[in-house]
């Protein structure tokens, strides 16, 4: 799959990072202080959407108390408090180390804010497998479309040479908003039954993009 071309865009969360517990935890404290619903592992699969402000809403938040932008903020906070009980995928580090040594190249396109994701990738001490590292210029993780045809100008490739792995319904969405083929991983954020939603290949792991 991965051969057929000669750029690969990774999504980072839940699809190189495995973080899925993580923002469940996060998100779960954050929902006890305001005495809303907790969520499952597969309740969170099911509900995360992009923008993150309609995942929001339909989790309980009132937009009315208290702003989108503060409660990204308090998440974001949690999160990055404990982000070192984060691992990556493993299989991620072999499968990066192989796609550099064949000669193809890498970027991460993420809903991370910019700085955030080039801290986070620093601390694998991967960011010398990429060639570049994109995010957003905000934490509100409203769409990674606009960033991800900033990627597309900024690479020598052909759009049918570079191919996208994510592991949301989002993920190909913006594949097909820069036309670049996709595949979506189903140990991530979403589950495999919204994945099959979205008309692109989907596998299980990362060692079935070979």
């Amino acid at each position: 799959m991965i051969d057929n071309y000669q750029h690969i865009i990774w999504d980072w969360n839940g699809t190189l990072l495995n973080d899925l517990s993580l923002s469940v935890d996060t998100m779960n404290v954050m929902l006890a202080k305001r005495r809303l619903s907790l969520l499952t592992v597969d309740r969170y699969r099911e509900v995360l959407t992009f923008p993150i402000q309609e995942y929001y809403r339909k989790i309980g938040f009132d937009f009315r108390h208290e702003s989108f932008e503060q409660l990204s903020l308090d998440f974001i906070s949690n999160y990055k408090s404990r982000w070192h009980e984060s691992k990556l995928f493993p299989e991620t580090r072999r499968i990066l180390e192989l796609i550099q040594t064949s000669g193809k190249s890498q970027s991460i396109l993420s809903a991370h804010h910019q700085d955030t994701l080039s801290e986070f990738v620093s601390t694998f001490d991967i960011t010398h497998l990429f060639q570049h590292l994109v995010g957003l210029d905000n934490i509100n993780a409203i769409s990674k479309v606009e960033e991800g045809h900033r990627l597309l100008n900024m690479l020598k490739y052909k759009s049918s040479e570079v191919l996208l792995v994510g592991d949301t319904l989002h993920d190909a969405e913006v594949a097909q908003a820069v036309t670049v083929d996709c595949v979506l991983v189903a140990h991530g954020h979403q589950s495999k039954q919204r994945l099959q939603q979205s008309g692109v290949p989907v596998v299980d792991s990362l060692v079935e993009l070979f």
